[in-house]
């Protein structure tokens, strides 16, 4: 039987707060007493001697309101079996969420580079398109394929890393990808032929990708809820200022040496960055209570699907679901389509700025880099927009919540940066539409791309809504 509040068993009491049972009233009146007062489940606990009518056991109100350290089984479940209460999950120190602020930041900046050193290799490549045409006798449209190929991959990435990370850690996917990332970068430096510079650079795209896909998860085991809001976008930060970069240096390194050198640069700054990832632990929730359970001399669970069932676990959950969504889903849609949108916008300005700056205003090569840093200067504009917006209302409005008894603030809060992202795309591309002609002075059109690029933060940001709606599925 259930324990009973009152008059209503505890499970069905939830749901009546909830709003999950149409068919019970939730402003159900409790048991009176003589007097005709309404008493609570301690009263009437008092009253019955501790039983209750239908034999259960009452459940005291004001212990709704505590945390239950000790839970039965089967609550708190991870995938394989395991609860968070049969190694003292909660209140472990090797719980993400109860380590020190310090860790926690060391672990978001290592993550956050790792996505920077992606994004960064992207763009980078493009300074170097004239001579790679003119090095392999392809055409200037021909060449680009080597950006093209490159962020197709990044799109393939996540499909591997999902179910790696599930199974295995963060830590597997990170340090795996980044060195084989590596290898594919090195190979396209050393490429011979444009197919295998083209294959490389594809190659290197779909084993950086799964870093980019991961991150988010990590910010998660990091941070809770009420406070993804800064931590989420600290980390995005990285990935977005890597776009910005990428020219800015490719730049110099194709005019003082070679195409080749935009690859170099990519390993020089992966080698620390690797580095680095060996200094970080493990933040999966599965994985740690696992080594805690091995710890502590409880039984091991079972690890997670083999054989057919890992396959339809594959098929199902990382490739069939994501797409089900994508078409059945219409905020998932309209978001997918949304940012897909501003993504080309963003990449087709590594074409668009050498042909403003350089046949409009004369740029060299490391100056049209140059003019990439605007990017960079918007996206830290979104940064402390973003801050202003999670301290002055979504963090105000969580301690609102919290002090009326509520623990969760609705994911439609985060969509203010969203909003005004929304306005500031738009103006960005306007303005940069309206004054990219010689006898407008260079400085504007430069500055067109702060309000371009802040708005696409603030949009990426802003739906990060998804994982708050749908959970382990967003």
């Amino acid at each position: 039987m259930d324990p009973i509040i009152g008059d209503v068993p505890v499970e069905r009491r939830r749901h009546d707060l909830d709003g999950d049972d149409p068919d019970v009233r939730q402003d159900k009146p409790l048991p009176t007493n003589d007097l005709g007062e309404e008493m609570t489940s301690k009263g009437l606990e008092a009253q019955l001697g501790g039983q209750n009518p239908h034999g259960s056991t009452f459940v005291r109100d004001e212990d709704l309101e505590k945390p239950q350290s000790h839970k039965s089984a089967g609550e708190d479940k991870l995938q394989d079996g395991t609860t968070a209460s049969e190694v003292d999950w909660q209140d472990s120190p090797e719980n993400p969420h109860n380590w020190p602020w310090s860790k926690r930041i060391w672990q978001i900046a290592v993550t956050g580079l790792m996505g920077l050193l992606v994004t960064f290799g992207s763009s980078v490549y493009t300074p170097g398109n004239a001579e790679v045409a003119e090095r392999f006798h392809v055409s200037d449209t021909a060449a680009v394929l080597g950006l093209s190929l490159y962020t197709l991959g990044l799109g393939f990435g996540p499909v591997l890393a999902a179910p790696v990370s599930e199974t295995l850690g963060r830590l597997v996917v990170y340090r795996t990808s980044i060195f084989v990332f590596m290898l594919f970068t090195l190979g396209a430096g050393f490429s011979q032929t444009f197919a295998a510079l083209c294959a490389c650079r594809f190659l290197a795209g779909m084993t950086g990708g799964p870093v980019l896909a991961v991150g988010g998860g990590t910010m998660a085991d990091l941070l809770p809820v009420h406070y993804r809001g800064i931590g989420g976008a600290t980390f995005l930060l990285a990935p977005f200022l890597g776009p910005a970069l990428g020219p800015f240096i490719g730049g110099f390194a194709v005019q003082y040496k070679n195409w080749r050198w935009t690859q170099w640069v990519t390993l020089f700054a992966a080698v620390p960055i690797l580095l680095c990832c060996f200094t970080t632990p493990e933040t999966y929730q599965k994985i740690i209570v696992k080594r805690l359970a091995k710890r502590q001399g409880k039984p091991i669970p079972a690890a997670g699907p083999k054989g057919k069932a890992a396959v339809k676990f594959l098929l199902t959950v990382t490739l069939i679901r994501p797409l089900v969504m994508l078409f059945t889903e219409p905020i998932v849609t309209s978001f997918a389509a949304y940012t897909a949108f501003i993504f080309a916008v963003l990449f087709g300005f590594f074409d668009a700025f050498p042909i403003v700056f350089g046949g409009v205003y004369g740029f060299d090569l490391s100056q049209t880099g140059l003019v990439f840093l605007a990017i960079g200067l918007g996206c830290m504009v979104a940064l402390l927009i973003i801050i202003l917006i999670d301290q002055k209302i979504y963090f105000k409005l969580y301690l609102q919540i919290k002090a009326e008894g509520g623990t969760k603030v609705a994911p439609e809060h985060r969509l203010y940066a969203a909003m005004l992202g929304s306005l500031l795309i738009p103006i960005g591309l306007f303005w940069f539409a309206w004054t990219a002609r010689r006898e407008v002075h260079w400085i504007s059109p430069v500055l067109s791309a702060v309000p371009f690029a802040c708005g696409n933060l603030l949009v990426f940001v802003g739906f990060t809504r998804l994982t708050q709606t749908y959970g382990r599925n967003g």
